[in-house]
């Protein structure tokens, strides 16, 4: 029988004096959320992942009190529990959990509850097998692991909807618990036959009719024509390109109505403070992340460096990227305590480096950074993975690291608290164009995202604000767009991209952008597609390059490697800012870089794949000529600098990644958060230091 759930009056009863102000948190740390009332303590959380089902409940207070004095104030609970949960199909126990909470509540520890449907009970994919994920090789999963579901299953989704429905009736209006994280690192798709009629039904949806699809899939070519929608194949790969892309788009379709079907049992239930998020992982392409967040309260993603190796403008980039799903701040809520256990080489980040990289989540946006996990499981598949207390129960030198992470927290959390990165740069990212290169890549070189990140790294050092969002997303708020490897554009975002470049704003488009329509059909009009009216250009040709090529003009000079395109100016107004020097014949004297000027805005195409230096000197320039300006002028290279604004509070976050002290001169005085003292205009950061700034915001 399941438990009876205790009064909010009677829970409070059993809770400390003033508990009623933590109830009020999200305020603080999540900022802007509907039904939230700012707070006192604590406005930026420090967390884990805790698994009280895999131990005694007599341990439960020793565990709690050690991650009260590092300073943790969240943890995530039960999203591998199904089978503690509900052990036999309608048999549930939710007394565990609930005990859990409430002690959790007597450390000052709130908690998010994850749905457990990653990971079914034996009974469940026992008794129901069709419930399994069936391989593009046509075989279906074995129980044993996780992600073993087809997410496409009405039967196994009828369970998903009922044990969550279940869970959010059961602690929906809980004081203590402050959101829920819908499955975990959602990922492969289901291949079976149920899937595959669900892809023609939303093939026939899209199109209309199988003509339409014939036309613009060009399926003339090879004899692919089709008669029927049920005769469309359904594969991942080596298939026709519109296929390919309609069929991510129907996984990521259906993986979002994947998450709407536990949304809405939690929302049915759960009080409007308790936020909904589902953890994604690094640069996955797997399914549309927008599409995802669209459903979701809050973006949050899984921050790993699995090989040791902390490069920090490699993971600004992905924290930038995060925060664009839903344009706002978002939660780290994985992130390694030295080391992980999936790597080929699982090396141990530096102590210095994890300090640097939570620091550098919270700067570029992030209001919570979750450790996982809390304790090694004595089995299991990642029983080896990095953690804070060791299998005897101790704790091992992470711990300590994070304690530091988290006293740091407490000192500079209240001065956080309503602010948020704001830029006046965004990078436009495209899933479409992502998935439709690496289709058809044409030389293997040529990875998406090493492209994306070769832009994303000179501008990102110069502005030091970035925002990485959709070519949907508003754009009026920037004076610089940048738009690498715009693969596909529909006619309806190259409108969009015009109108934000008429109406005063710098488009810098580069290269391959605008060569596929929605469809993956080429343009006619070649490269940039709807845009060449605009640019008053285009792309003759595009080249693999086997090896790199010179360039030079009024931008400065260097050289091309893996990809390289001649552009061809048509309007009288279309200045040439760089050609290629002598090299393969085809590139010779050729325009590389083209720019037109469209009233106050500007239109710029960079047909090749610059070298970082030269990369720099143009990004520096046209940056410049947006009037973009740093932040903080005159910083160090290996000097990070992270400013959050809001409550008329500017806040700096400097993270020195260097191993030499530098000194850094800001543009007004404030005052040190993590020292203490008078407000100041200069800052000596010792290597490896991190320094928290508040200054006014007018």
């Amino acid at each position: 029988m399941q438990p009876m759930l205790l009064t909010p009056r009677s829970h409070r009863r059993a809770r400390r004096p003033g508990a009623r102000l933590r109830t009020l948190l999200l305020g603080a740390c999540l900022v802007g959320l509907p039904g939230l009332t700012a707070a006192a303590v604590p406005p930026l959380l420090l967390g884990t992942a805790w698994y009280p089902e895999q131990w005694p409940e007599a341990r439960w207070p020793k565990d709690l009190a050690l991650m009260q004095a590092a300073h943790i104030h969240v943890v995530r609970v039960g999203e591998f529990a199904w089978s503690t949960f509900e052990p036999r199909q309608g048999v549930y126990h939710f007394g565990w959990l609930q005990r859990a909470i409430a002690e959790a509540a007597r450390h000052h520890i709130f908690v998010v509850i994850g749905t457990p449907t990653a990971a079914p009970p034996a009974w469940l994919t026992s008794r129901y097998p069709q419930t399994l994920r069936v391989g593009p090789d046509g075989k279906r999963a074995q129980h044993g692991g996780r992600q073993q579901f087809s997410f496409s299953s009405p039967l196994y989704r009828k369970f998903c909807r009922e044990i969550a429905a279940r869970l959010a009736r059961h602690f929906g209006h809980n004081p203590d618990v402050i959101g829920w994280q819908i499955d975990n690192e959602m990922g492969p798709p289901s291949f079976g036959a149920g899937t595959r009629h669900q892809f023609h039904a939303w093939l026939r949806r899209k199109y209309h009719t199988i003509a339409a699809l014939n036309r613009h899939w060009t399926t003339a070519y090879w004899s692919e024509t089709y008669e029927h929608f049920s005769q469309v194949p359904m594969r991942a790969q080596g298939e026709n390109p519109g296929l390919l892309l309609d069929f991510r788009r129907f996984v990521s379709a259906t993986w979002a109505s994947y998450v709407r079907n536990q949304v809405r049992a939690i929302r049915r239930y759960a009080a409007p403070r308790q936020f909904i998020t589902t953890n994604t992982t690094h640069w996955g392409d797997q399914f549309d992340q927008y599409a995802i967040s669209r459903e979701l309260t809050l973006a949050s993603w899984d921050d790993y460096v699995p090989d040791g190796r902390y490069h920090w403008l490699d993971n600004a980039v992905e924290d930038d990227l995060v925060r664009g799903y839903k344009r706002r701040d978002f939660w780290v809520m994985e992130t390694q305590p030295a080391f992980v256990d999936w790597a080929p080489v699982n090396a141990a980040l530096p102590p210095y480096a994890m300090r640097e990289l939570a620091w550098q989540d919270v700067g570029h946006g992030a209001n919570a950074v979750l450790y996982w996990q809390w304790r090694s499981a004595l089995n299991g598949q990642e029983q080896y993975n990095g953690t804070l207390l060791g299998p005897d129960g101790e704790p091992v030198p992470a711990y300590r690291v994070v304690r530091g992470i988290g006293a740091q927290f407490a000192l500079a959390g209240a001065a956080l608290a309503g602010t948020e990165p704001r830029s006046r740069v965004a990078m436009l990212q495209s899933y479409a164009s992502r998935w439709a290169i690496d289709f058809q890549r044409q030389t293997v070189r040529f990875g998406v995202v090493r492209e994306f990140t070769a832009f994303y790294k000179p501008l990102e050092r110069f502005a030091q604000s970035v925002d990485v969002v959709s070519p949907q997303a508003p754009l009026a708020r920037y004076r610089l767009v940048v738009a690498p490897a715009l693969n596909v554009l529909s006619r309806a975002e190259a409108h969009h991209l015009a109108a934000y470049v008429r109406a005063g704003g710098h488009l810098v488009l580069g290269p391959r952008s605008g060569m596929k329509d929605s469809y993956d059909a080429l343009w006619t009009e070649r490269q940039p597609g709807p845009l060449v009216p605009l640019l008053g250009g285009h792309v003759e040709q595009y080249y693999a390059l086997l090896k790199p090529v010179p360039l030079a003009g009024a931008l400065g000079s260097g050289t091309a490697s893996v990809w390289a395109e001649t552009l061809e100016p048509r309007a009288s107004d279309t200045r040439v800012l760089m050609r290629y020097g002598k090299s393969n014949g085809w590139l010779n004297g050729k325009p590389a870089i083209i720019t037109r000027r469209i009233g106050k805005g500007s239109i710029t195409y960079i047909g090749a794949w610059l070298d970082p230096p030269l990369m720099r000197t143009v990004i520096d320039a046209l940056a410049r000529a947006a009037n973009v300006h740093p932040l903080i002028p005159g910083v160090a290279r290996n000097v990070e600098v992270c400013e959050r604004v809001g409550d008329g509070k500017r806040v700096w976050i400097l993270i020195n990644h260097g191993r030499r002290p530098h000194t850094v001169h800001l543009p007004a005085a404030a005052s040190p958060m993590l020292t203490g003292g008078p407000p100041r205009r200069t800052i000596v950061l010792a290597p490896h230091e991190v320094s928290v700034l508040l200054g006014s915001h007018s």
